[in-house]
């Protein structure tokens, strides 16, 4: 690819988000930049510290008090990793209670507005696709293209236990689709930039997809648009 070119992609948990962004990145050769691994850097952070999520007030002082970093390396074995003030911990932000606690340290309005600043300079003069809860909202408001992805709660919940299962996580169907529902509750109800598919967005329904189609839609829209 030879344009700049910025991708914004929005929804709701386990729709797909994470897996399509960074094949998009990889073929056609922008960067990946994850920015639920922020919220979820910070809520261990907060945890490590036994700051209560609840207090806004403390989380922003943590949040100000830390160093996130984000790092892709397509050619790695690992193609993107989160740091905390130096420390490696992209394999402790996919834990169910850091995904918890990035949801419950998400809804502050101010905490938010802070990783909102920081992630707009990471993205700033960059080709990249960039995933989360607010993106065409708030970091890439001018994007070239605005995805809304999505896929029913019983597909979205079946994906997370397949990705428990992965990591050795012993969870039940029933338990992991209460969860998903308690975290679209969080996301779309916060008070602070709730979930929501934009009137600009383009909404693609994941449920009864595979990757390889997900991403050939992708690839067909942009070219539709003439940014391919």
């Amino acid at each position: 690819m030879n344009k700049h070119i910025q991708i914004a992609i929005d929804g709701p948990v386990a729709a797909g988000k994470g897996d399509i962004a960074l094949r998009l990145a990889k073929e056609l050769g922008l960067v990946y930049i994850y920015t639920g691994a922020m919220y979820r850097a910070l809520g261990l952070a907060c945890m490590s510290q036994s700051v209560p999520m609840d207090d806004q007030k403390k989380v922003l002082e943590v949040l100000q008090s830390i160093k996130i970093g984000l790092q892709y390396s397509p050619l790695h074995e690992k193609p993107y990793q989160v740091f905390l003030d130096g420390e490696d911990v992209t394999d402790r932000i996919i834990k169910q209670d850091a995904a918890m606690a990035a949801s419950r340290v998400a809804a502050h309005a101010d905490v938010r507005h802070e990783m909102v600043e920081q992630q707009k300079q990471i993205a700033q003069g960059k080709s990249v696709v960039m995933e989360g809860r607010d993106i065409a909202l708030r970091i890439l408001p001018e994007a070239d293209l605005k995805i809304y992805l999505t896929a029913s709660i019983e597909e979205r919940a079946k994906r997370r236990l397949e990705q428990f299962q992965k990591n050795g996580i012993e969870k039940t169907l029933s338990d992991v689709l209460s969860d998903t529902k308690k975290r679209d509750e969080q996301d779309m109800g916060r008070a602070a930039d709730p979930l929501k598919k934009l009137p600009d967005s383009w909404e693609l329904d994941t449920t009864n997809l595979n990757q390889e189609q997900v991403v050939d839609a992708i690839k067909s829209e942009l070219s539709k648009r003439g940014l391919l």
